[in-house]
Parts: C-alpha cells; sequence; structure tokens
C-alpha cells in the first residue's frame, strides 16, 4: 500500500472505539455483516429497463451470501422473456456480489438484481425474522396452482371503456355486464390447472370445462361480451 509523503510524516493516534457495522436481522439472527457470507434471506425486487418499455419482478433466495434459488418474472416486452431465460440460469450458485456485477442480459433485471442486492444488504428481507430463513423451493409459493405469474392485463378506451384480458383469477373469456353496461362479474380460465389437466389425459374440452370459473355477479347478467372481440 502506498502513502504520501505528507502521510508518511504524521504522528500515529491510536484508534479508538471499533463497534464494528450495526446488526441486521438475517433469518431470525442479529448479524453483523462483514462478508458475503454472512448475508442470508429470501426476498423480491422490481426492476425497469431504460425505456420503460417492460419490467422485472425478481425472487431470490440466499444462503450464506450464494443465490440457491431465482424467480425470474417479466412483463411488457418478448425480448425481455428470454433474457429472464438466460438470467435464470446465470444467477444460481453466484454471490449476491458476483450477480450484482454480472450482465443479466436485460437492464431491467440488472436493475431489479440491485434493488435486491441494497434489501438483502441492509436486511430487508421477507425472511428476516424467521428463523433459519425460508427453504429452497420458496419461490414457487409466489405462483401458486398451476405455476404461472400472477398477471393483470386490463385494456380501456374513453370511447369504448374497460376489457378485463387477464386477472390473478385466470384469463377472462366473457365480461358480465348490468343494464347500464357496466363490468359486474367476470369468467375466466385457470389456464396452469387446465394444462395440468391435459397433461395427465383429460379431454381438452373436459379439462377446460373442470378448469371455468366465475367470479362476481355473473350469473343472471344483462349482457355479456367477449373482452377480446366485442
Amino acid at each position: 500500500m502506498q502513502f504520501s509523503k505528507e502521510v508518511e510524516e504524521m504522528v500515529c493516534v491510536m484508534k479508538g472505539p471499533n463497534h464494528g457495522p450495526a446488526p441486521v436481522p438475517t433469518e431470525g439472527k442479529w448479524v453483523q455483516v462483514r462478508e458475503i457470507k454472512d448475508i442470508s434471506g429470501l426476498t423480491h425486487g422490481v426492476g425497469w429497463c431504460a425505456p420503460q418499455q417492460g419490467a422485472c419482478k425478481l425472487t431470490l433466495n440466499v444462503k450464506e451470501g450464494i443465490i440457491r434459488e431465482a424467480l425470474v418474472e417479466t412483463v411488457g416486452c418478448s425480448g425481455m422473456t428470454h433474457s429472464a431465460a438466460m438470467a435464470a440460469e446465470i444467477l444460481t450458485g453466484k454471490t449476491i456480489l458476483e450477480a450484482l456485477n454480472t450482465d443479466l442480459v436485460c437492464d431491467a433485471i440488472n436493475t431489479a438484481m440491485r434493488e435486491l442486492f441494497l434489501q438483502i444488504a441492509y436486511g430487508r428481507t421477507q425472511s428476516a425474522f424467521s428463523e433459519n430463513g425460508l427453504p429452497i423451493g420458496a419461490g414457487l409459493e409466489d405462483l401458486g396452482k398451476g405455476l404461472r405469474s400472477q398477471v393483470g392485463t386490463i385494456y380501456s378506451t374513453e370511447a369504448k371503456g374497460v376489457r378485463y384480458l387477464e386477472m390473478a383469477e385466470g384469463y377472462i373469456t366473457q365480461l358480465a355486464l348490468d343494464k347500464e353496461g357496466q363490468v359486474i362479474g367476470y369468467k375466466f380460465v385457470r389456464l396452469g390447472v387446465m394444462m395440468e389437466l391435459i397433461a395427465k389425459g383429460v379431454s381438452a374440452n373436459d379439462a377446460l370445462a373442470k378448469s371455468t370459473a366465475v367470479y362476481g355477479r355473473f350469473e343472471g347478467a344483462a349482457s355479456y361480451i367477449d373482452p377480446r372481440h366485442k
């Protein structure tokens, strides 16, 4: 280590108290984080690309500084879905510092990684106060039955009003309208559940019927419309 002449000629003054970093909550313990391996936790973060054309929700499960589980969910950009495929392969097995300084293919995913790093490093994880944290596989719980992301896709115009296309319940096939033409309910298909039934040998028509349900005051509505074609 090089010192300037001015520093070399200074009188040495002994350092006083050295309490170390403030402890942060880490999987049910208070930890003074000095090295990457001191950090564990499961958390989520959201990132966006420079033109804000799309966004990424990133979920990481970190154990002793290493990413053991990653869930990459993207919306709004077709290219971003392929970036997610590559990023998911890249992330696992890396330390969070390595991942922070790795090209994760897409600006939105890189930004999400930055946001997650801050949360993890400052002890703001979802599992901060959970003893031993969450097991590997906990990230899948966000997807629910059928392992599909929670997506809301709603379109509207001033001239023709709103169209519900997809919500947490599933893919919207019909909107129920009252006498004033306001939405009072909808019919939806749980696509993930339907595909699982088909994979088990159930016919497509039966699988569709078993995966279809309604929400709100659907029965007895004044009229029904297909939100994609009417």
